[in-house]
């Protein structure tokens, strides 16, 4: 089995009888390794001897009098912080149910990175039975924004953060600049697009988040993304559903859509319910799919049989931000988790 995303501990944790990954000290004790948590030269005694304790038994109470003892206000926070974060870990019996239940409360106050650190773990695990690079490409678009570039058509998915660092240095030569401004035409751009030829070097490169994306329907890399949400679907809710790129929405088979971020979501439903969209608004959707239940008796009742629309969509500043709890949490399922 090839060994990727090697830094999100998922090889920490353990999996129950139903496939759900088990919370570990290990891999509690991981986020202890980041910089927001590790002492450094001006930490306090209080903080290296909190810091100490939480490595021997990452499960250890911490009281109030304990945090407010480290003297600095930053480590403070970041310990509260990671603290309420390590409770929900250990409240429920899966970092699944975790995640899920993340979006079932109407004031969860949980930081992004915790919420994204959930869904990368959650998909190496499920990709580990079929861990292709271009799957893992694709499903790193579930929980990292991509920078899109548009051009003669074709839709370029690229890490934002990658492009961002580097665009006004050497660090990414012609790619950065290219997708920064989405202006360069795609032969000028020393880009590294994976395709089914050259796939494999992600291995290499799975944690440099620096290759490139094609989004194109016929493109390898659209069909690794459509698998990736039906494992994920499954995964969670134990059905079987089919993902295929569609060029557009028939009317007469509008029944249900899900929004894969929160532009799709919003261009979705002002079309669904005949309200003028600009332009400027349908240019900014990217992708079509259509989502079919293997089983019709899956879906509620009133709408079992007829396929579910996914659509995603980039933000005025051609950021791609992708929700995968949408599909927990918006499916016409018959039952829910």
């Amino acid at each position: 089995m090839v060994d990727f995303w090697h830094s999100c501990g998922y090889h920490y944790l353990k999996r129950d009888p139903d496939g759900r990954l088990v919370l570990t000290d290990d891999f509690l004790r991981s986020y202890l390794t980041r910089p927001e948590l590790h002492p450094v030269e001006e930490s306090c005694a209080n903080e290296r001897a909190l810091y100490q304790e939480l490595l021997i038994n990452p499960r250890s109470v911490v009281d109030n009098a304990r945090l407010a003892a480290i003297a600095d206000e930053d480590a403070r926070e970041n310990y509260r912080i990671m603290l309420r974060f390590r409770e929900r870990l250990m409240a429920v019996p899966s970092l699944e149910a975790c995640y899920a239940a993340i979006f079932q409360e109407a004031d969860a106050t949980v930081p992004p990175l915790f919420i994204d650190h959930l869904v990368q773990v959650i998909l190496r695990h499920i990709l580990e039975q079929q861990p292709e690079p271009l799957r893992a490409r694709a499903a790193e678009m579930l929980f990292r924004a991509q920078k899109i570039s548009i051009n003669n058509s074709a839709i370029m998915a690229a890490d934002a953060e990658t492009v961002e660092a580097h665009a006004k240095s050497a660090g990414l030569g012609n790619i950065g600049r290219f997708l920064m401004d989405a202006q360069a035409p795609l032969k000028g751009a020393d880009l590294t697009v994976l395709n089914e030829d050259n796939a494999e070097v992600y291995w290499t490169r799975d944690e440099h988040h620096d290759t490139v994306l094609a989004l194109i329907p016929s493109h390898p890399g659209n069909s690794a993304l459509c698998r990736v949400l039906e494992a994920w679907v499954e995964h969670f809710h134990q059905v079987r559903v089919t993902v295929s790129p569609v060029p557009k929405i028939e009317n007469e088979e509008w029944f249900w859509h899900v929004g894969l971020d929160a532009d799709a979501s919003g261009i979705l439903n002002d079309v669904y319910l005949g309200k003028v969209v600009s332009e400027e608004r349908q240019q900014r959707l990217l992708c079509l799919f259509r989502m079919d239940f293997l089983n019709a008796q899956d879906m509620r009742s009133e709408i079992a049989g007829q396929p579910v629309f996914l659509g995603m969509a980039m933000s005025n500043d051609n950021i791609l931000r992708m929700k995968p709890q949408n599909l927990l949490m918006n499916l016409p399922l018959a039952r829910r988790m």
